[in-house]
């Protein structure tokens, strides 16, 4: 009978590297249990922090568990031992490169490279450059083709790439009590330019001035804090810094990536007990509800959004985990619900609020996030919704723009930025909510429901 010996090392090392305790997993299996991407793994979540208290490093290093997983930290907030797992995947992930071990996800390895080298040359990520290289090396080339010649019809897609570096001296302003920083993240200069368009808009009219911080870089996004933890902090410090030398003291990110990837380099960062950037970020849906508030809101409203069911939409990271982005209710959070019941829609209750649409996996392995979005657009059309209201880039990319790639994906239904409806309920025109820029076309419907002439 095979003996096999059991050791602390990698144990040891997660510790030191993440300052995570696998030791205490108890497997009640509830990172597994509750895990949307579960059926896809080789190992079960519990398995793999199994393996890693028993020192079995093979089988851990070799899962393709840690390179499958979207990251959405559904693990790390209902693990009753406080263990932040999602961390120890990634973990996994880095430890396995280091030490040569081939990746389980070839995909997943050519993303995080790609992107990382981009945004290391470019200071931002370059959508196209990242799409063309991606789908040529992986035998792919014509993949997405009809999906990104209407992007590019749309003036969703910058052909050419972003150059930023952070200027080594910024002078320093006075600012005004409505001005606040504003952090776009890479996206909202691109493929969710709607959401900046309309974004602007809004602020505008509830007299809110976002002021952009010229040189900002990009956040390092999933690769980043897979592959290169440090990275992952450095990035979004950085664009801190450069805030704060402005002379602002907070700054609104309206894609739920960079605001959690913001929220966690602070709360990192903070263990090194070095000097921090004072400055408070906060998501757009944040500013909306407890820095403008719902009352000034219902007084900007115009034209009421009566007789539109909306399901609110708030994916993984807006809200997970709790430590990290300070949310009262993660499981099921009600701010979005909340500005759409003051604009006057009827807001649907359903289970799919904070279900993973299968994040960067878009890029990679793009049948499992067509899986994942269409049971989240199956749900909503299941309680009777008119529309989803999301409020990130990469959510609205999986479940408006790939909603036609869907199998058996039913009747369309259109996908809007909160940022969209908040500016039709102020009486603005398709154009300010950029209505044109949607991939599933919501005119049709907004025009049924009076909202648009």
């Amino acid at each position: 009978m095979p003996i096999t010996e059991l050791k602390t090392d990698l144990a040891e090392k997660i510790r030191a590297e993440t300052g995570e305790n696998v030791f205490l997993c108890y497997q009640c299996a509830k990172c597994s249990s509750g895990c949307p991407l579960g059926e896809y793994f080789d190992l079960a979540v519990n398995q793999v922090m199994r393996a890693a208290q028993l020192g079995l490093e093979d089988m851990a290093l070799n899962a393709k568990t840690p390179w499958l997983c979207a990251g959405c930290q559904t693990c790390t907030t209902r693990c009753p031992q406080g263990i932040n797992v999602a961390k120890v995947m990634d973990f996994m992930v880095k430890e396995a490169l280091a030490r040569g071990v081939k990746p389980q996800v070839p995909e997943v390895a050519l993303f995080n490279k790609v992107f990382l080298r981009n945004v290391n040359i470019l200071g931002r990520a370059y959508e196209l450059g990242l799409t063309l290289e991606m789908n040529a090396r992986t035998g792919q080339p014509f993949k997405d083709v009809p999906m990104g010649l209407e992007m590019i019809r749309k003036r969703k897609i910058n052909l050419m790439p972003e150059f930023a570096r952070v200027p080594k001296k910024v002078e320093k302003r006075e600012f005004k009590p409505n001005q606040i920083g504003y952090y776009p993240g890479c996206s909202l200069h691109s493929m969710a330019s709607e959401y900046d368009h309309s974004l602007r808009a809004v602020s505008g009219a509830l007299d809110l001035e976002l002021v952009e911080a010229e040189g900002w870089v990009c956040c390092g996004s999933s690769p980043a804090h897979r592959i290169e933890p440090k990275l992952a902090v450095e990035l979004p410090m950085k664009n801190l810094a450069l805030i704060q030398q402005m002379g602002l003291t907070e700054v609104t990110i309206p894609c739920a990536m960079c605001f959690n990837r913001f929220r966690t380099a602070q709360s990192e960062a903070a263990t090194e007990h070095a000097p921090l950037p004072e400055v408070a970020v906060r998501s757009f849906l944040d500013v909306l509800v407890n820095r403008i508030g719902l009352p000034a809101i219902a007084h900007r409203v115009r034209k009421p959004l009566t007789d539109l069911k909306v399901a609110c939409y708030y994916g993984c990271l807006l809200t997970r985990p709790p430590k990290v982005t300070r949310d009262q209710h993660p499981e099921y959070p009600c701010e979005m619900d909340d500005v759409m019941k003051t604009l006057g829609a009827t807001v649907l209750d359903w289970g799919s609020k904070t279900m993973c649409c299968g994040a960067s996996l878009s890029a990679t392995l793009t049948e499992i996030a067509l899986d994942l979005s269409a049971n989240i657009l199956s749900d909503a059309r299941a309680v009777g919704a008119d529309a989803v209201v999301v409020a990130c880039p990469l959510c609205h990319l999986n479940l408006d723009a790939r909603q036609h790639q869907m199998k058996h994906a039913g009747k369309e239904i259109p996908v809007l930025y909160i940022s969209q409806l908040v500016a039709l309920a102020f009486g603005m025109d398709e154009k300010a909510a950029a209505l044109a820029k949607n991939m599933v076309d919501p005119k049709p419907l907004l025009r049924e429901k009076g909202l648009l002439e």
